[in-house]
Parts: C-alpha cells; sequence; structure tokens
C-alpha cells in the first residue's frame, strides 16, 4: 500500500509542521506509574472518543458533517471491526484493548467483571488527564454507581428521550432528547479547557442508532434514500448455515425499517459532532485533539434472514472507524485499508499520550506501522435456552472467514460451561462471495476441506482463542 493511504505517525515522530514536531520532542513518554507534570501535560493531545451504539456501515449517509471532518480531514478506516458484535463486550475491549475473552466481559450482563485498573480512563486519569462521560457506559452497570475514573459524568440510562441519568453522582430524570443532552454536556466539558491546562479525555456515546431507534421531533419524517437490499438480504436459500440461520424470519422490508430509524437517529449525532469541532476550533484546540470515532457492533438489515447483532458475518462485526489528529500528521484525509479494530484504540490513545500500559493488550497502536493479517472475532452465548446465536469464534481475513461454533455458554458473570465441542463450522471466500452466501464446509469432503485449507486455520483459531 502507498505510504499516503497508510499514515503510519506515532506521537514522538509528528509530520504535522513545526509546532507539533516540537510538541512531540517536548513530551517524554510518561510510564504507566508516574503522573505527568503541568509542562508535559498540556504538550499532549486531548482526546475525543465517539462511540455510536449499534451503527453498521454504510450509514454515512446520515452523517455528512462528521465525514466531511473526520475522513475528510483525518483517516477513514475501511476494514474496521468490533471484536465481538455485543455492546458491553466491545465497549469493554474500548476501553482495555483486549479481547473479551481476557477482560471477561463475554456478555452484556458481566460488566462487572471488567478490571477497571486496566481501562484507558484509568491510565489517562492517573497521568493528569481530566476525565469525563457522557452517556451510556456499560450494559447491566447500575445507574448509581459511579463509573470508575471519570472526574465528570453523566451517566445515561439508556433511552431517547426523558431518561434517567446519574450527573456527578446523582440520580435524576432529565427532560429532553438524550443526544442532544449528551453533546451538551461534552460541550461544558469541553468549555473548562479554557481555564483549565490539563489534557482531557472525553468518552463520548450516545444511544443512536440502538432500538427503538426514536429519531430527535425535527428528523421523524425525514426521507432516507432508497435501499433495494443487498444478495444476502434476505439470503433465500439457506441449507449451508446453522440451524438459528435457518430458522430466522427478517425480510427485507425489515432491513428497509430498521434501516431508515437508524439513519434518522444517527442525524442528531452528526449535529453534535460538528458541535464538537466548532468548540474545539474556538477553543484553539483542534489541532492537538485526537478524535476518534467507532461504532460499538454493526447491525444486520434482513442479511440471511436476521435483523440484530451477535453473528459472524460481515455487516454484525464491521464498523464506521474514524480518526482525525492534525498534530500528529493526521489531518489531511487519508484512507488507511490495514484491518483494525476496537482492541486497536486504547493502545492508539495512550500511544498518543506517551503512557505505558501496566497491563498487557491485544491491540496495536493505529500510530504505529503494524498490519495484521487477520482478526479474531468471537461471541458467547448468555444461557442455555432456546434461540440466539450460539457461542463461535470467527479467524477475519480480509480475504476469507472461517467460524466454528462451540458446545459453549456463558451465565451473568460471564463464566463459561459446556464441553467446547464444534457443532457447527462455515467458511467463505470473501473475494468471491463478499456476502457469505455459500459456506464452501457445508457437505465438503475431507479433501475438499485440504484444499480450502481449514485444518491451518482451525489450528490458527485454535491458537488465537488460547492466546
Amino acid at each position: 500500500m502507498s505510504e499516503n493511504r497508510r499514515p503510519q505517525v506515532s506521537r514522538r515522530g509528528f509530520i504535522g509542521g513545526a509546532a507539533a514536531v516540537a510538541a512531540a520532542t517536548a513530551v517524554p513518554t510518561v510510564a504507566h506509574a508516574a503522573a505527568a507534570s503541568p509542562a508535559a501535560a498540556a504538550a499532549r493531545p486531548n482526546i475525543l472518543l465517539i462511540v455510536t451504539d449499534d451503527q453498521p456501515k454504510h450509514t454515512e449517509w446520515a452523517l455528512p458533517k462528521t465525514v466531511a471532518w473526520l475522513a475528510g480531514q483525518g483517516v477513514r478506516f475501511t476494514d474496521g471491526h468490533v471484536t465481538t458484535p455485543l455492546c458491553a463486550p466491545s465497549r469493554s475491549s474500548v476501553f482495555s484493548g483486549r479481547h473479551a475473552h481476557h477482560h471477561g466481559v463475554r456478555n452484556n450482563k458481566a460488566s462487572h467483571s471488567l478490571d477497571q485498573s486496566t481501562t484507558v480512563q484509568k491510565y489517562l486519569k492517573q497521568a493528569g488527564y481530566r476525565t469525563g462521560l457522557f452517556g451510556k457506559y456499560l450494559n447491566s452497570w447500575t445507574l448509581a454507581d459511579n463509573p470508575p475514573h471519570f472526574e465528570e459524568f453523566a451517566l445515561l440510562q439508556p433511552g431517547y428521550v426523558d431518561a434517567r441519568w446519574n450527573v456527578d453522582g446523582t440520580v435524576q430524570t432529565i427532560e429532553g432528547y438524550t443526544t442532544t443532552i449528551v453533546k451538551n454536556r461534552t460541550l461544558r466539558f469541553l468549555d473548562k479547557a479554557a481555564a483549565d491546562p490539563r489534557p482531557w479525555f472525553a468518552y463520548v456515546t450516545p444511544y443512536a442508532s440502538h432500538g427503538p431507534r426514536t429519531p430527535e421531533a425535527k428528523y421523524a419524517g425525514t426521507e432516507v434514500p432508497a435501499w433495494n437490499g443487498r444478495p444476502s438480504v434476505p439470503e433465500g436459500d439457506r441449507a449451508d448455515k446453522p440451524g438459528y440461520i435457518k430458522d430466522a424470519t427478517g425480510t427485507l422490508a425489515d432491513g428497509r425499517r430498521i434501516r431508515a430509524e437508524q439513519l434518522r437517529t444517527l442525524l442528531s449525532v452528526d449535529d453534535a459532532v460538528q458541535a464538537f469541532k466548532d468548540k474545539l476550533q474556538a477553543l484553539g484546540q483542534l489541532d492537538n485533539t485526537l478524535v476518534i470515532y467507532i461504532g460499538d457492533n454493526g447491525f444486520s438489515w434482513g442479511d440471511h434472514g436476521w435483523t440484530a447483532k451477535s453473528v459472524p458475518y460481515r455487516p454484525a462485526h464491521e464498523v464506521p472507524f474514524y480518526l482525525s489528529w492534525p498534530a500528529g500528521g493526521l489531518g489531511a484525509g487519508t484512507q488507511d485499508d490495514r484491518i483494525v479494530a476496537n482492541i486497536d484504540i486504547a493502545p492508539t490513545i495512550l500511544d498518543a499520550a506517551g503512557i505505558t500500559p501496566a497491563a498487557p493488550q491485544d491491540g496495536r497502536s493505529l500510530l504505529s506501522g503494524h498490519s495484521r493479517d487477520h482478526l479474531l472475532v468471537e461471541w458467547w452465548k448468555q444461557g442455555t435456552g432456546a434461540g440466539g446465536a450460539p457461542t463461535w469464534s470467527s479467524y477475519v481475513a480480509k480475504d476469507e472467514q472461517y467460524t466454528e461454533y462451540y458446545d459453549l455458554t456463558t451465565d451473568g458473570s460471564g463464566t463459561v460451561t459446556g464441553t467446547g465441542q464444534v457443532k457447527f463450522r462455515e467458511y467463505y471466500d470473501l473475494v468471491n462471495d463478499p456476502y457469505q452466501l455459500t459456506n464452501k464446509l457445508y457437505q465438503a469432503t475431507p479433501a475438499q476441506e485440504q484444499a480450502l485449507g481449514i485444518p491451518a486455520l482451525a489450528a490458527r483459531l485454535a491458537a488465537d482463542r488460547a492466546s
């Protein structure tokens, strides 16, 4: 890949001009146990991390201002993923830089299993950053419990209108549309930078575009572009798919409805992102703010009959992913085609801030030149009841994807039980079959499996799950 399509800039090698170079060379790497001095802290970048809810790729129509800023004047990652397509596990991976099998939040009930000493907010606060959280935190988190390592917060009990919040320790109802409240609370936090010289970290996470996908009143009737589906919507012949997909009943009409509702909620997110850009510009902090935008998981619009997340098909784990940091040389509008994921966010932020984490991380800094050839994506079934996706793990590369389903379930604390026996397998040639219509392992002979390279893929997947 040409150099202009893959920016490889560390915080110790800014290419954004003389001022940025001077700032980089003036700031030493900060060890995890040491707080930064006021002078060093002032030179490090601010961090604005925006995480939307259930936002799949192919939703840029609703985000023209966001895309113009973060992709047009930053980096668009074209092959962005989450390592578990479910809210709490994915967000825990964002915080920790670790796969769910390492951080322990394997389902939405297990949020308290996250080791809070391993989170990016902990490291930043310890190193002298002012930290704030505005919006959704972790599923099953008790609203009255203050989120650790955030100096200021407006923690949302998920909802769109007149929701319950924990604001700096006080639980209350705040009237109004929650995306607007998230925006305004964030703007107040940013405003304090005019008087507070500390660098800051803002974790901003509106409820859009999660169900019930209630739009802001002014966007309730907005027409969205027509959509005629894609070859996987719905897939007619699913004989080669696992049982829960064979039984799926989602239609093109369902996909159109979900898509339209998601796009309408995201229009308010776009307004908020524009307001953040305007505020940063007014404060003179636009250049040295590292901005990262990602969806916490994707969502299926009737693909293979499925109208949710949780599955090993591309619409569920591929997400929009943007980054901008002009002072770090990442402000020119480039495209990065590496396989990247939510586990890379914490390492990127800590790299930019010059902080060495105490706990190991599975992700790698996006500011480095590291490029992986595949990604482990995993999912655990919660409970033993019928229905829903079974536990699975998947080897995801650019040209192929191999998935195994297991006899494993988890309880509310994330503890895994079961035999671990492989119950079903899928293999897709993503070059010739990008919509994952033909499972090449269906009725395949041992010789055909060998020709596809399945033994080696199975061994690599087993190694990834164990590492």
